[in-house]
């Protein structure tokens, strides 16, 4: 993981600590440049004339002068090893020295003697590449890409493997977590396991390519890595934290075991229970955005810890397998079955058939299907004049990332319903509470809670009440 090959034999090492350094052919200020240093370069250190340090860089194959002021000398004997611990635990959280700091940490594991090495080491190599990845994700001033761009080279000469994955029209850099497996594998402390687990655990790294079959093997191991965190001594920012991951984790194997047609209710109810054991009293300013995410998962798949239902009389819903894959919907009463049913869709989404809800009129019926993951829409079957036509409300009007929309209630005598939504739209997350129109599925009045919409607030589901992750 580690690279330092080339300079096993050096007893000194020197560490470019600036920006934009200088390489040049002679010890002086006007000699031709020969490369540009960033920080993190390590280089041989050959000579030493004037101001100037006579070097070779292994990385470029280049040798060169280098002004003494320009890096610092790190001794590779294993008794000085403590010392360049020291300037690791500094860097560790100093945003933008994350190249220097995985140069020192480079050093240090191949100084110090291998029984010396705890968990500390790796967990600060992980964090600062970590955090390299999420500052090169990030949008950045265009004067900043090629300083961010020169750091991820200087780390990849360490070892450090960052990835890269298209998402929503942008490119997510992500570090491939080595050095936090090595931290679950050490005797570490239970601070470092969790910071571990979750930085491999995290949502947004996972390949968008990635096959179903896959994806579910990830998220078992996922889930795998959550649980062997002993979280009974963290502190409850963290176990926050480990919670809301955890709700993320599980929310996405129930749906994957509904696809599969295996039982989902065990992995559903896990997932409710962790959202729910979430403190929101402990709450970094960082852990509001997450819990609304983990919330809009855990709420997309929720009707899968809720058992089917027995048909009532009236509206139903009936399943049936059609072509491979396939589920097909059909809408029956006491005078169509299944055979001559009143409407009839067949889909590749999963449908929640426990979701199903129909007015007192029996002019309506409401269901949840689940086309993706974080995706759930709610399908409107209804009467018309031309006869019973499906209708679909979708999470938001615009292209949300992840969202559910849900039945919420009957308004009694009018062909309104109540609608709930909850999405991720540009990455900011909407909550909404709406009266709907059934005959043109406009939103007749709406507000971001329940009790500031007096209809809504009268005519709510009490199942849905009692039910539902958005008003969590």
């Amino acid at each position: 993981m580690i690279m330092f090959a080339t300079l096993a034999a050096v007893a000194v090492l020197a560490v470019v600590t600036q920006d934009q350094a200088q390489l040049r052919a002679a010890p002086k200020d006007g000699a031709q440049q020969q490369a540009i240093l960033w920080q993190g370069d390590s280089l041989e250190i050959r000579g030493e004339k004037l101001d100037y340090l006579q070097v070779y860089d292994h990385r470029r194959e280049r040798a060169g002068y280098i002004k003494t002021s320009q890096v610092r000398l790190v001794s590779m004997q294993p008794d000085d090893a403590p010392d360049a611990f020291a300037v690791i635990r500094f860097l560790r959280d100093t945003p933008g020295a994350e190249a220097l700091g995985i140069s020192y940490t480079a050093a240090y594991l191949k100084a110090a003697p291998a029984n010396a090495i705890g968990a500390e080491a790796f967990d600060a190599l992980g964090t600062m590449a970590e955090r390299l990845a999420k500052r090169a994700s990030s949008k950045q001033p265009k004067q900043n890409e090629a300083t961010i761009a020169a750091h991820l080279e200087v780390v990849a000469n360490y070892g450090i493997n960052i990835k890269g994955y298209e998402r929503e029209g942008r490119m997510q850099l992500c570090y491939d977590g080595e050095a936090f497996r090595r931290v679950l594998a050490m005797n570490a402390t239970p601070d470092q396991k969790a910071r571990a687990a979750l930085a491999l655990t995290r949502q947004d790294c996972i390949d968008p390519a990635m096959r179903p079959t896959e994806r579910f093997a990830l998220d078992q191991w996922r889930a795998d890595v959550l649980d062997r965190v002993n979280t009974t001594s963290l502190p409850e920012y963290l176990k926050n934290r480990m919670r809301m991951r955890k709700a993320s984790v599980w929310s996405s194997i129930a749906f994957q075991r509904a696809r599969k047609g295996e039982q989902v209710a065990e992995s559903a109810n896990r997932a409710l229970t962790e959202l729910a054991a979430v403190n929101k009293e402990e709450f970094a300013d960082e852990d509001v955005y997450t819990y609304a995410d983990a919330g809009v998962r855990v709420g997309t798949t929720r009707w899968a810890a809720e058992p089917v239902v027995v048909p009532k009389p009236g509206l139903n819903i009936v399943t049936a397998a059609g072509q491979p894959g396939e589920t097909c919907v059909m809408l029956t009463d006491a005078k169509h079955d299944v055979k001559t049913p009143l409407a009839k869709r067949c889909t590749y989404s999963v449908v929640w058939a426990a979701s199903a809800r129909a007015n007192a009129q029996n002019t309506a019926l409401t269901l949840a299907v689940q086309p993706m993951e974080n995706w759930r829409e709610l399908w409107l079957f209804h009467q018309t004049s031309q006869g019973w036509i499906i209708d679909i409300p979708p999470p938001a009007n615009s292209d949300p990332d992840l969202g559910y929309a849900e039945f919420a209630g009957w308004v009694p005598g009018t062909n309104k319903m109540l609608v709930a939504r909850e999405a991720k739209v540009e990455g900011r997350f909407r909550k909404s509470f709406e009266v709907v129109s059934m005959d043109s599925l406009q939103v007749e009045n709406g507000a971001d809670k329940p009790g500031s919409l007096s209809v809504f607030y009268k005519w709510q589901d009490p199942a849905w009440k009692r039910q539902t992750i958005s008003l969590r």
